[in-house]
């Protein structure tokens, strides 16, 4: 079984399996699931815990060990896998796939893996865990849905928020959902139930956004303007090097002239999707979308542009990297 991380809680008042895989890049909902199963677990009577962490060097025989092992003072027992790398090696592959396969009723296992590639959610001991157990995945909250993340957890202290309100909270702490998530509580600690005041929340809130590079082409092919700005901004003070903005933005008009040639040869989309590497859905529309509202003579003057920025950031061209980078995001402006 395969669930969403906003998804546990209702999976947990129905029903609590003995094996959960908690797998993906958001440390927040991460912790949070984990904590969940916890206490559904103590509710049922899993008294006795203990947590294993598989760093360089640790000893295997140590899962099967402590799933065979109870205390005399309690019948039931949790057991926390953690493996930080996310790669168990030959020993600990096969240790997960016989524990897979000789669980016991009265030992309840959460497993944590960070975000895995492709080879590694192949591989038989990550099928083995995701066949005998409960998969929750614990991924970034694209931007488009962060409003309505805000809205369910500001409804869970009983307050509530206006569109205006809500994308103000989300420019506020993209792409850090552990501040975000503090910003959250101090504003059921500083104001009463019921609808917060614009104004007030703008006095209260941090702006603790966290910009991503790799995120910086949903904003630019979506023609997001104040985004693309704020993100250029952010990215700036944060340090990160340019020449990799570049390379992002690059990738992704090349990408989006592929396609749209391809289009335009009556190639099937998927096939398009899969040979220029353009993964995800949200990616994948906005795409297709620049491919078919863009002309071919933009695009390739993009790539021009794209070329200049490149000689000035290699000290061959006069210009301001960043104010160009900003330049060649616009240009996809709607």
């Amino acid at each position: 079984m395969q669930l969403r991380a906003e998804e546990l809680e209702r999976h947990l008042a129905r029903s609590l399996a003995n094996l959960y895989v908690v797998h993906g890049d958001e440390p927040l909902q991460s912790l949070e699931a984990a904590d969940a199963i916890r206490a559904q677990a103590r509710a049922q009577g899993f008294a006795e815990r203990e947590v294993l962490s598989a760093e360089r060097g640790f000893d295997w025989g140590l899962l099967a060990a402590s799933g065979a092992n109870l205390s005399l003072f309690s019948s039931k027992k949790l057991i926390e896998l953690r493996i930080p790398g996310g790669k168990p090696g030959t020993d600990g592959a096969a240790a997960i796939v016989q524990y897979c396969a000789k669980r016991s009723p009265d030992v309840l296992a959460i497993v944590s893996l960070p975000k895995l590639d492709r080879r590694s959610q192949d591989a038989a001991w990550f099928k083995a865990l995701t066949r005998e157990g409960v998969l929750i995945s614990t991924f970034q909250v694209e931007r488009a849905q962060l409003p309505q993340w805000i809205a369910a957890r500001l409804a869970r202290q009983k307050q509530k928020a206006d569109r205006e309100t809500l994308q103000f909270l989300a420019d506020s702490v993209e792409g850090n959902l552990l501040a975000a998530h503090q910003e959250i509580q101090k504003l059921g600690l500083l104001f009463a139930p019921g609808d917060l005041d614009f104004d007030a929340v703008c006095g209260a809130v941090l702006n603790v956004a966290r910009y991503d590079a790799f995120k910086l082409n949903e904003a630019m092919l979506g023609g997001d303007k104040s985004r693309v700005a704020r993100m250029l901004d952010g990215l700036k003070s944060e340090g990160e090097a340019p020449p990799k903005i570049l390379w992002v933005l690059s990738e992704e008009i090349r990408a989006v002239a592929k396609v749209q040639s391809g289009l335009a040869q009556g190639e099937d989309l998927q096939q398009l999707y899969r040979n220029n590497r353009v993964w995800g859905g949200v990616r994948q529309q906005l795409v297709t979308e620049a491919a078919r509202r863009l002309k071919s003579a933009a695009l390739a003057q993009a790539l021009r542009h794209a070329a200049r920025i490149d000689r000035t950031v290699k000290g061959l061209a006069r210009g301001d990297v960043w104010d160009e980078l900003l330049q060649l995001c616009l240009r996809f402006a709607r």
